[in-house]
């Protein structure tokens, strides 16, 4: 007789979805405010081969990432959407070489970690259990920010709602590992 549960998930336990933590070096104030997020999902191209009758998919060898997407609450001081945008403004069309060199020695990054040539930062997505230890790092290679949400003020409203940007970030790969706290 073969045990029908052979295989099967023997932890119980979910992730909950408030269960993360998020930083990135070069915006480094939107992580602790940071209040959605997701781990991208992915595709593999598929060719298909031509034959009389139909095509043929056949197994791709080409990766395509989804966008890492993060909302945030706002700072009083717009000190987090202002690191976002002054980014985006370094990655832009600046009006000189020596505009992007001031702008990358602003941020918040030890010099020997800089580069006059590198206006990508690595990210790092820890998920927490339900007890809030860490269980797997999500690491993102070569992140830049592709996208930066409005800020909406209403003065229609009736209760207090504290405001939140969306950022999106491309990014070269991602891995997913499990936690190693030594």
């Amino acid at each position: 007789m073969t045990n029908s549960f052979a295989g099967q998930i023997t932890d119980r336990n979910f992730l909950q979805a408030t269960g993360f933590r998020f930083s990135v070096a070069k915006a480094n104030k939107v992580g602790f405010f940071g209040n959605a997020i997701n781990v991208p999902g992915f595709t593999l191209g598929s060719p298909n081969q031509p034959s009389y009758l139909k095509m043929i998919p056949r197994v791709g060898d080409i990766l395509d990432f989804n966008d890492l997407r993060i909302r945030f609450l706002i700072d009083q001081n717009l000190e987090n959407y202002m690191q976002i945008q002054n980014w985006m403004r370094g990655l832009g069309f600046p009006d000189s070489l020596d505009e992007i060199y001031k702008f990358q020695n602003s941020w918040d990054v030890p010099k020997e970690q800089r580069s006059e040539i590198n206006l990508t930062s690595d990210g790092t997505l820890t998920i927490l259990s339900a007890i809030n230890t860490p269980l797997f790092v999500v690491k993102f290679l070569d992140m830049f920010p592709t996208s930066l949400s409005d800020i909406n003020f209403d003065s229609t409203l009736t209760d207090v709602e504290y405001l939140t940007a969306d950022v999106t970030f491309k990014y070269l790969n991602y891995t997913i590992e499990p936690f190693d706290c030594c």
